[in-house]
């Protein structure tokens, strides 16, 4: 199988970080992450050896781990795509047949940790007309944000809004987000920055790699190149906050302020 058959695709990538208040931290690694049109996850699990859908694999991409609906009692019946449309239909958006790519991290060798996943949303005449970031915390809890076509222009979408969910430990959870998202295409550019409530920027990261075609040949390059790719991420998100922890960054506790923790899908008290 040619990837180029396909429009879903590899990304090899660097992720960065970097805090600038209260006190300075940086970092930065190498990863991959797949592009896949959700029309296309059925064909590929038939196609290729190392990727499958909803079984276990080298790479799983399993619908469980995506948006759910309704948030109380999501509908098990449904897969990403039917609960996306719903999700898009409840903020005024019908795509019909339109193709859905999403950016995502797949469950590697059973074990799943996705921190943040971009929906991008196209009408049935290829033209895009919204996106969605579905961002979770390591209690695998999740809260999708909703960019629509008033937030588009020159193939970016951006938003600055309220984050209202608890992402890490070492952030208060009155800040915003402010996302950049150019759609990828042959690179990949992602920014996503936070702001405090009086508008100063405190945190800069961003997403930025180069498109590769997705085929067996490269998915078992990279899973060598990068080995256990959930398990790396949750390992360095766990490491870079003990050296906040060690640099006496004021730790806040989940449980603290729940009042500004708004529409979060699938919650855990702690």
């Amino acid at each position: 199988m040619k990837g180029s058959q396909f429009n879903s695709c590899l990304y090899k990538a660097a992720v960065m970080h970097k805090r600038l208040s209260p006190k300075e931290h940086y970092f930065t690694y190498n990863v991959f992450m797949f592009y896949l049109d959700l029309d296309e996850l059925d064909i590929l699990n038939k196609r290729l050896w190392f990727m499958s859908r909803n079984r276990f694999n080298l790479f799983n991409f399993r619908d469980r781990d995506h948006l759910q609906l309704p948030r109380e009692n999501p509908d098990r019946n449904k897969n990403i795509r039917q609960h996306l449309a719903d999700y898009l239909s409840a903020n005024g958006i019908t795509i019909g047949t339109g193709r859905i790519m999403v950016l995502t991290n797949l469950c590697t060798l059973g074990y799943q940790f996705n921190p943040v996943s971009f929906y991008y949303c196209y009408d049935e005449n290829e033209n895009p007309v919204c996106s969605v970031v579905e961002v979770c915390n390591t209690f695998r809890e999740m809260k999708p944000y909703f960019l629509d076509m008033k937030t588009y222009s020159n193939d970016r979408f951006e938003l600055h809004t309220a984050k209202e969910f608890y992402v890490s430990p070492f952030m208060e959870l009155d800040t915003h987000f402010h996302f950049k998202l150019n759609i990828p295409q042959g690179n990949l550019r992602i920014k996503i920055n936070d702001y405090d409530p009086e508008g100063k920027l405190i945190f800069v990261s961003s997403l930025t790699g180069k498109r590769k075609p997705l085929n067996d040949s490269n998915m078992l390059l990279f899973f060598f190149s990068f080995p256990l790719i959930t398990i790396k991420i949750i390992t360095m998100i766990h490491w870079q906050a003990f050296l906040l922890w060690a640099r006496k960054i004021k730790f806040i506790r989940k449980a603290d302020n729940l009042i500004l923790q708004k529409e979060v899908f699938r919650p855990y008290e702690s």
